[in-house]
């Protein structure tokens, strides 16, 4: 059985990115655990009372665990930083939660954002992941991957952010419905077609990084680091 953390910067970034490869993990036996960093919705409106901010967040963060039942994680954490303001934490923060959690769960995998992503939010969780998983001796973490997010990852202007080239792929078809079933959870956070959070495009990318190795439909990875 393997141990698997999967960090990532607002709810539904962990679904988007990786949602049918946790649930493949969960069908092969293998522990999952999810750590979400970010509230992931005060941003949007900075003008609406705070009792409606309020109830959006409880609505999201309740979309968040019925994901995770429905992916079959074993747990899930979210630790409330403001929405795309992480750069208003100190570093040494946000990486001492990571760094918290690594040591709870003792993974050998993680899973977390592209470096190269358009949103802050998941650029300051990719540092702080690199910095947590220093390879220092005896470190649990053998395995780092970096998923792609639709509207952000693709949306990187060239010569902002290195380009999002995988070279790592899983074949998620017998977990793809899984994914779209947790996704629903998430309705508030999808968008009509042709936004490319919308379920349509969200199927059409699944069956492109499948073609592109061969299988029905697929989630891509870059590899930040393996240890044999």
């Amino acid at each position: 059985m393997n141990k698997i953390l999967v960090i990532a910067a607002h709810p539904d970034d962990e679904v988007l990115g990786c949602g049918g490869t946790i649930a493949q993990h969960c069908v092969n036996g293998d522990e999952v655990h999810i750590l979400i960093m970010a509230e992931g919705i005060t941003s949007r409106d900075m003008n609406r009372d705070v009792s409606g901010r309020h109830s959006d967040l409880e609505i999201l963060k309740k979309a968040a665990y019925a994901a995770k039942e429905i992916l079959g994680a074993s747990s899930l954490t979210i630790e409330n930083y403001p929405d795309n303001r992480l750069d208003s934490i100190d570093m040494i923060e946000i990486i001492k939660k990571i760094e918290f959690n690594i040591q709870k769960y003792n993974p050998s995998i993680i899973y977390t954002h592209y470096a190269g992503d358009l949103n802050l939010d998941h650029k300051i969780v990719n540092n702080a992941v690199a910095v947590a998983c220093r390879p220092l001796p005896g470190a649990a973490v053998k395995t780092i991957l970096f998923f792609e997010i639709p509207s952000s990852t693709e949306w990187q202007i060239i010569g902002s952010g290195a380009s999002f080239s995988p070279n790592w792929f899983v074949d998620i078809e017998e977990t793809f419905a899984i994914k779209m079933k947790a996704l629903e959870c998430y309705s508030s956070e999808l968008r009509p077609w042709p936004h490319p959070r919308s379920p349509e495009a969200i199927r059409h990318l699944a069956s492109w990084r499948g073609a592109s190795v061969g299988v029905e439909c697929a989630e891509a990875f870059v590899l930040g680091r393996n240890i044999g």
